[in-house]
């Protein structure tokens, strides 16, 4: 009876019968070793996987450089717009001055340092 098929209800059971077990537990199966039970991958790939593999890497890496290049177009537009508009700003600011124009070159000797660093010349 060794090695035969066992019929237990609706279910084939296919191995050795060992003997009765210690817990009494006589419907539990015998457990595949666990190393057995893991699937190795195969060390190497093949030359299609591999293509296949690089091939979405590189659009990978492409679509990246796209978005950084983007990225990088639209903050240097940013940039520009931002310094047009200070400048612009401070062309207005002196346009909107109220300008006094000194002629007599002896009051601007009798000045103090601080207050000649306010004074534009030209």
């Amino acid at each position: 009876m060794a090695g035969s098929d066992i019929q237990v209800g609706e279910e084939k059971h296919n191995h050795a019968v060992r003997g009765r077990r210690k817990s009494g537990r006589v419907w539990k199966e015998q457990h595949a070793r666990s190393n057995a039970k893991m699937n190795v991958k195969p060390l190497r790939s093949s030359w299609k996987a591999k293509m296949n593999k690089k091939l979405t890497n590189q659009s990978i890496k492409d679509f990246e450089r796209e978005l950084k290049d983007t990225d990088r177009k639209a903050k240097e537009e940013k940039r520009l717009i931002m310094e047009a508009r200070k400048k612009l700003k401070e062309e207005n600011a002196r346009k909107a001055e109220i300008v006094q124009v000194i002629t007599k070159s002896s009051t601007l000797k009798k000045m103090k340092k601080k207050h000649l660093k306010t004074i534009r010349m030209g």
